[in-house]
């Protein structure tokens, strides 16, 4: 979480067995299809790092720089993947020629559960390869060889690739990012307001067919396996697959952005960087707009392997 921020107001609240046991605040923001406020709470103007939901809007900067990739490759590029085979198979097609040593993300076991099992029953070490940002890295890389810069130090925020996936960034959301900081994969992580998060979702979506945004939110939106997983966890793959039309981008520390085209966009942060608030919280956002996420926005609480509460939304 940036210290930058200023926090929320209360969203989400736990209950378990009918008591209240805590409550999580945060900040959310409602765009209309016009790109205009239709509601909000906390601090939206106030610069946070969106982590993970800023790779759909480097991915644009990619592309404006050069990038050449197929839908899937955009998919992966953009996505925290779960290191199901389908996505270190992805990454791999990305990278191509370019050694996968050359990432410069951290080394990792999937987050899939099953596929981390199979990897260590395998014997296998962590990997760059495994790590959910090694798509994002990969496409950088890639970007780097197109354009013959040098793929050492591509994580330097001055590296030209860097500077090309600011300017995706900073396009989208309309603001100059108010702090650079580092991401849990080691790569530039830009500031902006909920607000600016939003607004780039929403121009993703309804952006001209063909135009480099366009063509990241259409490679998500076709390839949602691709975006997260398949498995429980993989909630940005599942609510794309249930809601047609619909973006989303998860990231670390309770941050969340969607979009539908025609109908609006969320942009959300959990205080403490809770995770299991965001979908309580995005069902209450979308049902703003008229758009309900059913039984994906219940997030149950569990005592014994059994039911014992949910996590609901109180904004």
């Amino acid at each position: 979480m940036s210290d930058l921020y200023l926090g929320g107001e209360p969203l989400a609240e736990v209950v378990r067995s009918g008591f209240v046991e805590s409550r999580h605040s945060g900040s959310v923001v409602v765009l209309d299809a016009a790109g205009q406020v239709a509601a909000w709470a906390g601090d939206v103007l106030g610069p946070v790092f969106p982590r993970s939901s800023n790779k759909p809007m480097q991915a644009v900067g990619m592309l404006a720089a050069g990038l050449v990739a197929t839908p899937a490759e955009l998919a992966i590029i953009s996505a925290s993947h779960r290191g199901q085979p389908v996505h270190v198979d992805a990454v791999r097609g990305v990278l191509g020629d370019i050694p996968p040593a050359a990432l410069g993300c951290p080394p990792d076991y999937p987050l899939s559960d099953d596929a981390r099992d199979a990897v260590v029953r395998a014997g296998e070490p962590r990997q760059p390869l495994f790590m959910n940002c090694s798509g994002k890295h990969a496409g950088m890389l890639r970007t780097c060889a197109a354009n013959g810069w040098p793929l050492a130090g591509y994580l330097d925020p001055a590296h030209p690739l860097q500077v090309a996936a600011r300017q995706g960034v900073e396009s989208l959301t309309g603001e100059a990012a108010a702090a650079v900081g580092v991401d849990g994969c080691g790569a530039p992580l830009l500031a902006v307001s909920l607000r600016g998060l939003a607004t780039a979702f929403l121009r993703l979506v309804s952006a001209e067919p063909g135009t480099a945004p366009r063509r990241v939110a259409d490679a998500m939106r076709a390839h949602p396996d691709l975006v997260s997983g398949t498995d429980a966890e993989g909630h940005d793959t599942h609510l794309m697959r249930a809601l047609p039309g619909l973006l989303i981008k998860g990231g670390a520390e309770g941050v969340l952005a969607a979009a539908l085209p025609g109908v609006g966009a969320v942009a959300l942060k959990i205080d403490d960087g809770a995770m299991r608030p965001r979908l309580p919280v995005l069902g209450a956002a979308l049902s703003r707009l008229g758009v309900s996420l059913g039984a994906h926005a219940d997030t149950p609480v569990l005592g014994g392997g059994t039911r014992v509460g949910q996590v609901r939304a109180i904004w």
